[in-house]
C-alpha cells in the first residue's frame, strides 16, 4: 500500500462522521461497546506508524485534531482502550517502547479529564511519567524522537496538574477508606513534591534552557556550544522551556513566589518568542507570573502582564472557541485574571486599555463599584478567591493548623488580608491629595479624623506601598500621583496621564465594522419581493 498523505488523512479520520455516524445503531463497535471500533484501531495504527517514522507533521495533526475528536465521539464517558489492548492492536512487542509510554500518558490523561481516577490510576500514571522522563534524561545521547510542541507542553502541564490533584486528594484524609490509606503508606514515594520538583529541574538542566534564553536576551544565535548536545534538539529544548513554566506554576501553588519568579527571570513574554509557540503555555505563564507579582505586591507588573495577555486572548478568542476542550480552561483563566486585575488596579491605579476596561465592567463591574465607593472589604475576599489558584501544602499534616479549615488557601488569604488592611486608608488618602497641590498635615488630619502623627504614618505607608507597587521595568510615569512632605506641608505633584483617544477611536471603528457586517448579512438573507402572478 502506498503511504500517501491523502490516504493517511482519509484513513485515520475514517468513521468519525459520514458512514460510521449513520450506522451507529447497528454497529457493534459503536460508542458504548467494549470492543475497539475500527476507526479507533486505524487511528492507533497510523499514530504508531507516524511516531515510529518521526513524521511530526502527521503526529501533530492526529494529536491536536484526531485524538480529541475520537475522544468526544467514542470515549466521552469511558476510558480509551487499555494499554494491553492497544499493544495488541499495533503489534508492539515491547510494553516499554516510547509509543506505549506516550499512549499510556494519553490514556491516563483522558481518565483525569473525563472520569474519576482511582488511587491505582494515580500511582500508575506517576510511574508512567517517571518512565517517560527517564527515557529523556537517562539516555547517553539525544533520543531520536520528535513530538509536537503542543504535546510536549501538555505532558508537562498534565504532570503538574496530576501532582496537584493527588495532593488535594491526599489532604482529605478523613474521607478516605482504610484500604486507600494503606495504599498511600505503601506508595509513599509517589507524587512527592521533592520528586516532582527534581524531575522538572533535571529537564531544565539537561536542555541548558537558561543558557539558551540568556543567549537570546543578548541577541546571540543558539549553537551547540550554548545549548549542548541535548539542548540543541527541539524535543529537549522545548521540554526544558515548558518545565520552567511548570516550575513557575508549582512554586506559586506552594506559595513560594520569589522562587517562582526566579525560574522565569530569563523568559521573555513577547508574542514572537518561544512562549508564543503554544498559546496555552503563554496564557498559563502570564497568569502565574502575574499572580506571583501580585502576591509580592508588585501590582504594576501584574497589570502589565494581564493587560497584554487579556488583549491577546481577546484577539484569538475564535481560535479557542473552535476547540471546546480548551475553551473552558481559557475562559476560566480569563475570569481569574480579570478578578486579580480589578484588585491590582485598586491598589495601584493605572490607565487600562479600553478593551480590558470593558471586560472588567462586564465581569466584575458591581464588585469594583463596591470597592471604589463603599469601601466594602469583603469584596476583596470574593475577588481573591475568584482569581487565585488552588494552593497546595508541601506536606500533609495529621494535626490541623490554625488555618486547617481552609487549608493552604486560607493561609494565603490571611496574607492577602493583611495587605488589604494596610491599604485600607490609602484610597481615601489618595482622593484627598488629588484635590490639592499643597495641603497642611493638620488640615488633612481633620479631614481624616486622625491626629497628625497618624497622618504622617499613613503618608509614609502610602509612599512605601507606591514604591513597591511600581514593580520592575514598568514605566514610572504611569502612576497617578506623587507627593513629598516639607515640615508640616504636603506638596502634591499630579502626574495624571491624558487619555489615549486613539485607542478609543480604533475600538469604535471596529465596532462599526462589526455592525455593518451584521446589517449587510441580514440584508442578504432577507427574501426579496415576489414577482406578481
Amino acid at each position: 500500500m502506498a503511504w500517501t498523505s491523502d490516504s493517511k488523512s482519509a484513513m485515520y479520520y475514517q468513521g468519525q462522521g459520514g458512514a460510521s455516524s449513520r450506522s451507529n445503531s447497528s454497529n457493534p463497535k459503536a460508542p458504548g461497546s467494549t470492543e475497539v471500533a475500527e476507526p479507533v484501531a486505524n487511528f492507533l495504527k497510523w499514530l504508531y506508524h507516524f511516531i515510529e517514522k518521526n513524521e511530526i507533521y502527521h503526529v501533530e495533526t492526529m494529536y491536536e485534531d484526531g485524538f480529541y475528536k475520537i475522544s468526544e465521539f467514542y470515549y466521552k464517558d469511558r476510558p480509551w482502550p487499555s494499554p494491553e489492548e492497544v499493544q495488541s492492536i499495533v503489534e508492539e512487542k515491547d510494553a516499554g517502547s516510547i509509543f506505549m509510554i506516550l499512549y499510556r500518558e494519553l490514556y491516563y490523561r483522558h481518565i483525569y479529564a473525563k472520569l474519576k481516577p482511582t488511587l491505582n490510576h494515580r500511582f500508575e500514571s506517576f510511574s508512567n511519567y517517571c518512565e517517560l522522563f527517564s527515557y529523556l534524561l537517562g539516555a547517553d545521547e539525544p533520543v531520536q524522537i520528535e513530538l509536537p510542541n503542543k504535546w510536549l507542553w501538555d505532558i508537562i502541564d498534565e504532570f503538574v496538574y496530576q501532582f496537584q490533584s493527588f495532593q488535594q486528594f491526599r489532604s482529605k484524609g478523613t474521607k478516605m477508606s482504610e484500604e486507600e490509606k494503606g495504599m498511600l503508606q505503601d506508595e509513599e514515594n509517589s507524587w512527592k513534591v521533592t520528586a516532582v520538583l527534581n524531575i522538572l529541574m533535571q529537564l531544565t538542566e539537561k536542555s541548558n534552557i537558561n543558557d539558551q534564553l540568556r543567549a537570546l536576551e543578548a541577541g546571540e544565535p543558539i549553537t551547540e556550544e550554548v545549548a549542548g548536545e541535548f539542548g540543541i534538539k527541539p524535543v529537549y529544548s522545548m521540554t526544558g522551556f515548558f518545565s520552567l513554566v511548570g516550575l513557575l506554576r508549582l512554586y506559586c501553588l506552594l506559595g513560594d513566589y520569589h522562587m517562582a519568579l526566579s525560574c522565569i527571570k530569563h523568559v521573555s513574554f513577547k508574542d514572537k518568542d518561544m512562549m508564543a509557540l503554544v498559546p496555552a503555555c503563554q496564557i498559563t505563564a502570564n497568569y502565574y507570573a502575574g499572580f506571583a507579582y501580585f502576591m509580592i505586591r508588585k501590582y504594576a507588573n501584574t497589570i502589565q502582564l494581564y493587560q497584554h495577555i487579556l488583549g491577546y486572548m481577546q484577539r484569538t478568542k475564535q481560535f479557542f472557541q473552535n476547540r471546546s476542550f480548551q475553551a473552558e480552561d481559557i475562559n476560566k483563566k480569563n475570569d481569574q485574571m480579570l478578578a486579580l486585575l480589578a484588585i491590582a488596579n485598586t491598589f495601584c491605579p493605572l490607565r487600562l486599555d479600553e478593551s480590558v476596561n470593558i471586560q472588567i465592567k462586564e465581569k466584575q463591574g458591581e464588585k469594583v463599584n463596591r470597592l471604589q465607593h463603599d469601601r466594602d472589604m469583603t469584596v476583596y475576599d470574593d475577588l481573591f478567591f475568584s482569581g487565585c489558584p488552588k494552593f497546595l501544602s508541601p506536606v500533609v499534616s495529621e494535626n490541623p493548623t490554625p488555618f486547617g479549615t481552609s487549608g493552604p488557601r486560607g493561609l494565603q488569604l490571611q496574607v492577602f488580608k493583611a495587605e488589604v488592611e494596610q491599604q485600607r486608608l490609602i484610597p481615601t488618602l489618595r482622593s484627598f491629595l488629588k484635590l490639592y497641590t499643597s495641603i497642611p498635615i493638620s488640615k488633612l488630619a481633620k479631614f481624616l479624623d486622625m491626629n497628625e502623627n497618624e497622618v504622617r504614618c499613613c503618608l509614609m505607608a502610602f509612599k512605601h506601598k507606591k514604591e513597591i507597587a511600581r514593580g520592575d521595568n514598568v514605566d514610572q510615569t504611569t502612576l497617578d500621583i506623587d507627593f513629598y512632605v516639607d515640615k508640616d506641608m504636603i506638596h502634591i505633584s499630579d502626574t495624571k496621564i491624558a487619555r489615549h483617544y486613539g485607542d478609543y477611536y480604533v475600538q469604535q471603528v471596529l465596532k462599526l465594522k462589526e455592525s455593518n457586517k451584521l446589517i449587510l448579512g441580514s440584508a442578504l438573507t432577507r427574501p426579496g419581493p415576489q414577482p406578481a402572478v
